[in-house]
């Protein structure tokens, strides 16, 4: 058995403003109309024997996983939510056990949700190479044949050939300065460290237990106390705190005397930087690769990104990122894309909304958008999917005004519940419980008029949840 160990607990910070801690590159679509998540879980489902996928996931990103996979008809995915990152290492233990419960020894397929793979007839052929020394209680890795020197990937030295073009991991090197790289790509015995694997679950827990015991004995400790919760399985938060931060590379791979290596070229990017986005997209006669309502006038080498119906036009540029968003623009030069992470730094430090979340905000019931904001008052737009309904809420600090735009809503006041159709509106009253329910075929759409001395999402006191998520405040 063949089970897909999907890890989608990324940032993406590199690919700001796109990339947001509440919506992050693995679950947008950036190549393609599928998001990285969704290629991802094809490419590994197409394998011969491959079985219903495990996603670990953080707690934050649980309900994005689901919608992404139920829009792929993936039925009775495993979904383990992590309490807190602590690297791949735990996060790969608590898959194998999660696999194991499932089957006496299924061989572990270990992918990263945010890479793109655009020749997946190779990628599926280096899996068939591992698949033998797999079973044979070797510990594979794929190796991306280097096309270039690249200082931002670590790399593998392959040893001694074990048949059918996989090798003895010799050596995992960190990531090198440049003329050390070309030294790599030149000698023709090194690749790029993809962080990708193939393995039995039993074997990874035995060499974790030889080489990270303490950090088995945590990872399993969170997995045999976990809560089920809807479709999720909730890592008992304690437990899981407690396992070192490792990679996989570290705590095992750098340790054990069964790391074997495929050698591939399968079009693979991690998509890290938006130098990378620009590397794997489609480019025009001048190398540019245009998205959006864009002008570009003797610009060469670029990536120009326009959301929605906002004309960006560019002249006399060459080799630049322009990405805008409803709420930011982002303009670099292309070989300075690895440092945006510094804009989500400062952004962090100033306590500001723009490295968090998108001015549409995604919601297991739908979305909503601010439109305005102003001392006192701020002005959303609200879409409820149909069937879906917000959680039992109060605030204390803040009354609101629903106006229907579109559709009917069922609207829960105190002690009263009513219908409000398109053009009617209802008062909330600080202080009073509320909820609104879409109890139709089509999304509702209504504005929503907040006003009050405070008007944070943490103002939010839920008493009832069909998500979970009552008790919570926020």
């Amino acid at each position: 058995m063949l089970t897909p160990l999907i890890l989608s607990g990324g940032s993406g910070t590199r690919l700001w403003p796109i990339s947001r801690r509440n919506l992050p590159k693995q679950f947008l679509s950036l190549a393609g109309s599928d998001t990285l998540f969704q290629q991802t879980l094809r490419r590994a489902m197409a394998l011969p024997g491959a079985t219903s996928p495990i996603v670990v996931a953080s707690d934050e990103q649980r309900f994005l996983a689901a919608e992404q996979l139920q829009e792929l008809g993936i039925e009775k995915p495993g979904i383990l939510l992590e309490p807190v990152a602590r690297n791949t290492a735990p996060a790969i233990a608590v898959g194998a056990l999660e696999a194991l419960a499932r089957d006496p020894d299924p061989i572990l397929l270990v992918l990263p949700a945010d890479h793109l793979v655009t020749d997946t007839a190779a990628f599926a052929d280096a899996v068939a190479r591992a698949m033998p020394l797999a079973t044979d209680g070797w510990l594979v890795t794929f190796g991306i044949r280097p096309d270039r020197p690249e200082t931002g990937f670590g790399y593998i030295r392959r040893g001694a050939d074990l048949g059918q073009q996989v090798f003895r991991v010799e050596e995992f090197v960190e990531k090198p300065v440049l003329d050390v790289a070309r030294g790599y790509v030149d000698s023709g015995r090194y690749d790029w460290n993809s962080g990708m694997f193939l393995f039995r679950a039993s074997r990874y827990l035995e060499e974790l237990q030889e080489h990270a015991p303490a950090m088995l004995a945590a990872a399993r400790k969170a997995y045999e106390n976990a809560n089920t919760d809807l479709d999720f399985t909730r890592l008992q938060a304690d437990a899981f705190a407690t396992a070192p931060s490792d990679s996989i590379d570290y705590a095992v791979m750098e340790k054990t005397s069964r790391a074997a290596v495929v050698p591939v070229s399968c079009g693979w990017s991690d998509i890290g930087s938006w130098d990378a986005l620009w590397m794997a997209a489609d480019k025009d006669d001048n190398g540019n690769h245009l998205e959006g309502d864009v002008l570009a006038i003797d610009t060469r080498g670029s990536l120009v990104r326009s959301h929605d119906r906002h004309l960006v036009a560019t002249v006399g540029l060459d080799d630049v990122v322009v990405v805008t968003t409803p709420d930011a623009t982002l303009v670099a030069r292309r070989d300075a894309s690895q440092d945006v992470k510094k804009i989500v730094e400062q952004l962090k430090s100033a306590g500001r909304s723009e490295h968090d979340l998108h001015r549409v905000v995604r919601r297991p019931w739908g979305s909503y958008a601010q439109l305005e904001s102003g001392d006192r008052f701020q002005v959303k737009r609200i879409v409820v999917k149909p069937g879906a309904a917000l959680s039992l809420q109060m605030h204390h600090h803040r009354a609101e005004h629903w106006i229907v735009v579109k559709g009917v809503a069922e609207v829960t006041c105190d002690d009263k519940v009513f219908l409000l159709a398109e053009n009617e509106s209802t008062y909330l009253p600080l202080g009073s419980r509320h909820r609104l329910r879409n109890p139709g075929k089509v999304p509702v759409e209504l504005i929503e008029v907040q006003s009050g001395s405070y008007l944070g999402e943490d103002d939010i006191v839920r008493f009832d949840d069909v998500y979970g998520r009552a008790g919570t405040v926020g």
